[in-house]
């Protein structure tokens, strides 16, 4: 096909997989000379794309699947990169038939591998790897930088931290959607016990009685911000932290935009199934133990199949400890 002038990238969720599409916008807008970059996906992710200068326009989608596609038609774009592959984007492009190129899920061999516990079936690439593989037949080279996110509003850390924690402190992200990607409260302890640095909790108003018991049990060390910021000032604290711990969560991996040392710790999912560990981070730790349960599920669950939540209560917390005092 000729070189596209106007290009859709599409992904609708979630929090982690956008992020990941970034380095696909990027190396789109620097490589292909004059082409709009358009990026579509639910309203409620903006915050990733809003102040992203390789985005040319950020779309969302509409009630209804036929406004959506309404409004591809009147932007009459010449290419469709379509990163979420589901029944949505299925229609959009049969509907629209402008050209494309789809993702592959793979989503057989992961239902294996999660069944069976097949490791060999297991991505052996990232998932932004496997993103590019979308782009690669425009001459579009992936340029091994790490992802994008662009914080909104200038803020002062004397404003969100206390005198004591304002030098160099850890951030640790206590936040996760479900259970079984959370290290219980008392394994957090035991680590934040071990940390020699200020520590700064992060996470929303959801996980704010944690981060209490937790800073009752260590002291001082710990400063909580839990329901007292918003994402945006969570994100400039990650980038003002001499390194990070965190789950496999979204805020754990927007860390990786300002290349930051993290401790990325798993229980129940896994990164080799799901392809998301630190992506081009020079200083990272992955964290979990080799169970025959594990991974238990691709997203998370509410508790443990089995009871036992074995893959975080016998996670040594002492590496994340020494990684964390390095």
């Amino acid at each position: 096909m000729s070189i596209p002038k106007k290009i859709l990238v599409i992904r609708f969720s979630s929090m982690g997989d956008i992020i990941y599409t970034t380095p696909v916008i990027r190396c789109l807008k620097l490589q292909i000379p004059g082409c709009e970059v358009h990026f579509l996906t639910k309203e409620q992710f903006k915050y990733i794309y809003q102040q992203n200068p390789y985005l040319t326009k950020l779309h969302f989608l509409k009630p209804t699947l036929a406004e959506t596609i309404r409004d591809i038609k009147a932007e009459k774009f010449d290419l469709i990169i379509d990163l979420h592959n589901n029944l949505r984007t299925t229609i959009i492009k049969l509907s629209t038939r402008i050209p494309s190129s789809t993702y592959k899920k793979d989503t057989v061999k992961k239902w294996l591998a999660l069944k069976f516990k097949w490791t060999s079936l297991f991505s052996k690439d990232h998932l932004v790897d496997r993103y590019l593989e979308t782009v690669k037949f425009l001459g579009v080279k992936n340029d091994n930088k790490p992802i994008d996110y662009y914080i909104a509003k200038e803020y002062q850390i004397r404003d969100l931290l206390p005198v004591t924690h304002q030098e160099k402190f850890v951030a640790f992200v206590i936040g996760a959607t479900h259970f079984t990607k959370r290290l219980p409260n008392h394994k957090i302890i035991e680590i934040c016990k071990g940390i020699n640095l200020p520590i700064v909790l992060l996470g929303g108003n959801d996980v704010k009685d944690n981060a209490e018991e937790i800073k009752l049990a260590v002291g001082d060390n710990i400063y909580s911000t839990c329901g007292l910021t918003n994402l945006d000032q969570s994100v400039f604290l990650v980038s003002k932290a001499h390194k990070v711990i965190g789950f496999d969560t979204g805020l754990t991996h927007i860390a990786e935009a300002f290349d930051k040392p993290i401790a990325s710790i798993w229980g129940g999912t896994t990164p080799e199934l799901l392809g998301v560990y630190p992506y081009k981070i020079k200083n990272s730790l992955l964290a979990g133990i080799d169970l025959a349960c594990r991974p238990c599920s691709k997203f998370g669950l509410e508790q443990c199949p089995l009871g036992h939540f074995d893959c975080m209560e016998k996670l040594p917390g002492e590496i994340i400890v020494n990684f964390s005092n390095e």
